[in-house]
């Protein structure tokens, strides 16, 4: 697989020029949240035989948010479970390694350097199920979106993604580990970028993995710009990666904003915002995406095959 490099207009443009059908999309409603936004929710999983989905549970005027869980009660509607763990967490999301299941999210706290600042870091758990969640490791300061999947063979690839002198606005880096005693800050910080992505003024980073039938990994991604006037635009992404070679596809957008409900926005530049959060197959080669929309609802929508080799 060759990488070619396309600013996020590029990608853009080539999706509107293959988008040819008018998806089905949904709004999810939350049951519990009180008044708050549940937003950026990771795909659903199922626990005892019940449909359950991690979201970001937030007021609209706030950027602190508590991760919740809930189970599927009706179509499209989730109920908050009582007495589910909850994390004071930002945009959570999940994976199994060796049958053990994975969760994390991204905690905020005060900047040090910069009193009205904030710093983040990404946070993983791991347990039996959402009742037995441990904490085992954090990742960097100011480092989002760090994802890990399992391989074939059982070692366990780690997405990273660093910001600032070393990856810029958002640059996906990839390393490999035997185990997850293995994962820590120093392996994370010295992650191989992956430069064939993004150009200097556009980011992105991986949301979710989906190992393959033939030992590639499908990645759920999100390449992201502001325009002239500070607005921001995210779009849901794919490309494939092989463990083998550490070979890699070019980014492919699979989704934008107004192919879902009309709604409402956590601010004026977040309007044209797709948070991906994960991926269900449905039958054939129909897929249900899960979504976050303008930084305060959750929707899905259904599309075809999104990991085309690109």
């Amino acid at each position: 697989m060759l990488a070619i490099k396309k600013p996020v207009q590029t990608l853009y443009s080539e999706f509107k020029a293959t988008c040819t059908s008018t998806a089905k999309a949904e709004k999810i409603q939350f049951i519990g949240a009180q008044d708050n936004d549940v937003y950026n929710i990771a795909a659903p999983f199922e626990l005892d035989g019940r449909q359950i989905i991690a979201g970001r549970v937030e007021a609209r005027d706030s950027e602190h948010s508590t991760v919740m869980f809930f189970e599927q009660t009706a179509d499209n509607q989730f109920t908050l479970i009582s007495d589910a763990p909850t994390f004071e967490l930002q945009d959570p999301f999940y994976t199994y390694i060796n049958g053990e299941f994975i969760f994390g999210g991204v905690e905020i706290s005060p900047d040090p350097e910069n009193a009205d600042a904030l710093i983040w870091k990404t946070c993983f758990y791991r347990g039996r199920d959402i009742y037995s969640l441990t904490h085992f490791v954090d990742g960097p300061a100011r480092m989002k979106d760090i994802r890990l999947c399992a391989t074939a063979d059982n070692k366990i690839m780690v997405f990273t993604r660093p910001q600032g002198e070393i990856g810029g606005r958002g640059t996906i880096g990839v390393t490999q580990i035997d185990t997850l005693e293995d994962l820590s800050i120093e392996v994370i910080n010295n992650a191989k970028l992956l430069d064939d992505h993004f150009e200097e003024q556009d980011w992105g980073g991986v949301n979710a993995g989906y190992l393959q039938a033939d030992g590639k990994i499908a990645l759920l991604a999100h390449v992201a710009s502001f325009d002239d006037n500070g607005g921001r635009h995210y779009y849901p992404s794919t490309f494939l990666f092989d463990p083998a070679d550490h070979s890699y596809s070019s980014m492919r957008i699979i989704a934008e904003r107004s192919q879902f409900k009309a709604g409402e926005s956590k601010r004026a530049d977040l309007i044209d915002v797709v948070f991906s959060g994960g991926l269900i197959h449905i039958k054939d080669d129909l897929y249900r995406l899960y979504v976050g929309t303008s930084d305060c609802e959750a929707q899905w929508i259904e599309i075809n095959q999104p990991f085309l080799q690109q």
